[in-house]
């Protein structure tokens, strides 16, 4: 059949209609200028430190390069249990855990797992854009609550929570401390929210990714300190920020041991499994990691706390002080297309920020920067973004 009868090679519709990543428009283009400060991914400048380098290498040497089973190295679902125990207060069983090929495919997983077409994925703006595009493309439809500033702070209204929470959505994602604002859930709204979901049988999905990266206290409040194992939780985490390793691609889940096998079934059908000897390497960063945690976190609060002053005293900024995470995200006075204006930062003063848009309609007007990095380095970007907002 002649190619031009049928039309041209093409994705179904669904995945045609999914926008493109918009900090991804911004970098690609400036990937390879050497000039360019990049602010515009959520990752540490630190390397993997060598002793979780050299964990991997041992691993590879003693031959554990072969598949491994779908649900993770049984050694690192223990290691990664006992971790979350410790953290959260009680108990956590080793077969509620996942381990996956990053935080990002647990995301998938999740709602493979979940969303049926047609059903209701809830979720707040400005966020994170993953959860919200893997939603469309299983077909559901995505709620937004659109938080706002209130007194210096991002703040969610939970009365509209409360009421989107009982028109029975399947699900409610939660990620606190939250990509991009920073805000940070407190451990009564996490109750709160926890009964309304019990109530009308929503699944509350929680993003913990940052929940070692506080810069008040040592941890985040946790949904998994007050639920039971049979509720309809799950957490979705990552080994990338914590330790600096965001190449290696690996998360975990911690879900009722109920979904477990279906999983695992879905896991399989993706990835199989993340590679054995960065799961053997996973077990050492999580056993031997907590001074280069401290010292990622301290690193990052010199960071915060200098970007925060110098935003925060520009008449054209508006700015909150983040409670966790890697960023600060700002409001530009006079800006209204913040990928048109993050392209021009980066080609014409040489500084990488993602564009406020990315993160849903809440975030037009905005830019974000991570400030993992020197802080010499985020000084010299500071300066060049002032010209910028000086034209």
């Amino acid at each position: 059949m002649n190619v031009s009868a049928v039309g041209r090679p093409s994705a179904r519709a669904l995945v045609r209609s999914i926008s493109d990543s918009k900090i991804r428009e911004v970098a690609n283009p400036f990937m390879a200028d050497a000039e360019i400060i990049r602010l515009w991914f959520g990752e540490p400048d630190l390397p993997t430190p060598s002793f979780i380098c050299d964990a991997a290498t041992k691993a590879m040497k003693e031959g554990k390069t072969f598949y491994v089973p779908s649900l993770g190295v049984p050694e690192l679902r223990q290691a990664v249990a006992d971790y979350q125990s410790r953290l959260k207060g009680r108990p956590i069983a080793a077969d509620r855990i996942v381990i996956t090929a990053s935080g990002m495919s647990a995301i998938q997983l999740v709602v493979q797992l979940l969303v049926d077409p047609g059903d209701t994925v809830l979720t707040t703006s400005p966020l994170w854009p993953n959860i919200s595009e893997a939603s469309r493309l299983a077909g559901a439809t995505v709620e937004l609550i659109e938080m706002s500033v209130k007194n210096g702070s991002w703040t969610l209204d939970m009365q509209r929570l409360a009421d989107a929470i009982a028109r029975r959505p399947k699900a409610l994602f939660i990620n606190s401390p939250c990509n991009p604002t920073g805000w940070m859930m407190t451990a009564a709204e996490q109750k709160v929210v926890l009964d309304l979901c019990r109530k009308h049988g929503v699944w509350l999905l929680v993003d913990e990714v940052y929940e070692r990266i506080v810069f008040e206290g040592d941890l985040a409040p946790s949904v998994l300190s007050i639920a039971e194992p049979d509720d309809r939780v799950i957490a979705i985490n990552s080994f990338s920020k914590n330790w600096s390793m965001t190449g290696w691609r690996m998360g975990w889940l911690v879900a009722p041991t109920s979904v477990i096998d279906d999983l695992a079934k879905l896991q399989e059908f993706n990835t199989a499994s993340a590679a054995s000897f960065v799961q053997w390497a996973g077990i050492t960063a999580i056993r031997d990691g907590e001074s280069f945690l401290a010292h990622q976190v301290d690193r990052l609060r010199r960071g915060r706390d200098l970007v925060h002053q110098r935003l925060a005293a520009h008449p054209r900024i508006r700015t909150t002080k983040p409670a966790g995470a890697l960023y600060s995200f700002f409001a530009v006075d006079g800006m209204t297309d913040s990928l048109a204006f993050a392209t021009r930062l980066a080609g014409k003063d040489k500084v990488g920020l993602a564009p406020g848009v990315a993160f849903g309609p809440g975030g037009e007007g905005h830019l974000r920067l991570c400030f993992a990095n020197e802080v010499e380095t985020l000084s010299r970007a500071l300066d060049r973004l002032e010209i910028a907002l000086g034209r």
